[in-house]
């Protein structure tokens, strides 16, 4: 199979879904592999070392399967056609235009994000999950400084002053990465979780963390808490608001929202796309960091974790044998949306695989 590895254009996507050493494994197995100029660039790959992997510098949008990081772009809508497969970051729903131009191209898109949903695994999404998790602290801490518009609270705290105090929406991937970094600084943190089945094992790990079951007292603890991060996500939905403007209103001025669920429309009410060349806006006196491609901030660790997940399925589309996790990933086929969850969200008819 022809295999076309574009470009991102993304605003500062960096990340790659497939290194050299992904590639010689293709060419390896007989597969032609295309690459977009300077595809690797960003993470360190020159086009030489994709060539001496067995690649080829060309038009990656003329091969029967495309692999990228990233949903299309405007620039891009234009360019799958009918027989071609797209496999990649999909994030459909909140994005109309998108999913028509993606249906109107007549190809089939295969998602990262919803690959594995029928068990719950999401191999592909889960490493990236825990990446955004991780960084979700880190940027948190960022935003709370006073040059970025935040209240200049030091989460770690020092001697003598407490620590600054994290509310977590979420236990899954995201909240469980995001918890052992905050607690890890030495941030009192508080984690919400819908269920106490993952609960149970975080508290073991983490005996002085506050866990909550439902959101009852969601409005009490954001309005103390100088950071919140939203890590609720069910792959293939959209984003429940949990957060309500009136709820922000009650914070301190110059506290922090980072809304990693923002690829599915996020879970505040106040939240919008922002980029990584323009991160943060600041809104009802909180700042928020709402950036869809999080991990495209540690793109080159990212781009090695993708590639794990993503090469073994990608042998899957070549030899055209899909694994049951592969199928939950199809969201469109021959400009049908084929996703129950991505049809209801969308108000888009439902055509079963």
């Amino acid at each position: 199979m022809r295999i076309g590895l574009p470009r991102e254009i993304k605003d500062g996507e960096f990340r790659v879904a497939l290194t050299p050493a992904g590639v010689r494994e293709l060419a390896g197995a007989g597969h032609q592999v295309v690459i977009g100029l300077n595809l690797g660039l960003g993470v360190g790959f020159s086009d030489l070392q994709y060539e001496k992997a067995g690649a080829k510098t060309g038009n990656p949008w003329d091969c029967e399967l495309l692999v990228k990081v990233k949903e299309l772009q405007e620039p891009e809508y234009r360019l799958p056609r009918k027989g071609q497969t797209v496999f990649s970051f999909q994030h459909f729903g909140p994005e109309p235009a998108l999913l028509d131009a993606a249906l109107a191209s007549g190809a089939t898109f295969i998602a990262f994000e919803t690959v594995g949903q029928a068990d719950g695994s999401l191999p592909i999404l889960a490493p990236m999950s825990a990446i955004a998790g991780r960084l979700a602290v880190q940027v948190g801490a960022w935003c709370l400084q006073k040059h970025n518009g935040g209240s200049g609270v030091l989460l770690p705290g020092v001697a003598g002053v407490p620590p600054g105090k994290v509310v977590i929406l979420g236990a899954g991937n995201v909240g469980s990465n995001a918890l052992g970094v905050a607690h890890g600084i030495g941030a009192a943190v508080t984690v919400f979780a819908t269920s106490d089945r993952r609960v149970s094992l975080l508290r073991k790990e983490f005996p002085n963390v506050r866990f909550k079951i439902g959101t009852q007292d969601l409005p009490y603890d954001i309005s103390s808490a100088d950071l919140v991060i939203g890590g609720v996500l069910t792959p293939g939905r959209m984003s429940p608001k949990l957060i309500t403007r009136a709820m922000l209103r009650t914070m301190r001025p110059g506290s922090a929202l980072v809304d990693v669920g923002i690829d599915q429309g996020g879970i505040a009410q106040t939240s919008r796309p922002t980029s990584h060349s323009d991160p943060i806006y600041i809104e009802e006196g909180v700042v928020h960091y709402c950036v869809p491609n999080m991990p495209a901030a540690a793109a080159r660790t990212a781009s090695f974790a993708l590639e794990n997940a993503v090469l073994p399925f990608v042998f899957e589309i070549c030899s055209n044998a899909f694994s049951d996790a592969l199928k939950t990933g199809i969201q469109a086929k021959q400009g049908k949306v084929t996703h129950q969850f991505l049809a209801r969200d969308t108000g888009r008819p439902f055509h079963p695989l």
